[in-house]
């Protein structure tokens, strides 16, 4: 498994970014350095995801992955949170350097610089 950390690089309110809100996740990618979907739904355990804000405690997660939507991320509900899945689009490649696309519930989008894999 790598630990990736994504870190909010632009999006609506942060043109230029903010290194207090990321994501550091735990997943299988394939040889090519892509998410892998056979080994997603070869595990059993969930495959862990942390979302970070400021002001709030981490939020835990799990990655998710289906054939037709692509891979996402999903947040259970708590307290006094709904539940949340925001979308992970086009994440083709993960290495240091690049970008991602997170979708997140209201729909609107925001690009995550991949910080490190680990």
């Amino acid at each position: 498994m790598a630990r990736v950390i994504l870190v909010l690089a632009t999006g609506p309110g942060f043109p230029s970014g903010s290194p207090d809100h990321r994501y550091e996740m735990e997943v299988a990618l394939d040889a090519a350095g892509r998410l892998d979907a056979a080994a997603w739904r070869a595990d059993p355990a969930p495959w862990p995801v942390l979302r970070f804000r400021p002001g709030a405690p981490p939020r835990r997660g799990d990655v998710q992955y289906d054939e037709e939507t692509g891979w996402s991320l999903r947040f259970p509900p708590e307290e006094t949170r709904p539940e949340r899945v925001e979308a992970l689009i086009s994440p083709g490649m993960l290495r240091p350097g690049e970008y991602l696309t997170v979708r997140v519930a209201d729909g609107v989008d925001y690009a995550y610089r991949i910080v490190s894999i680990g």
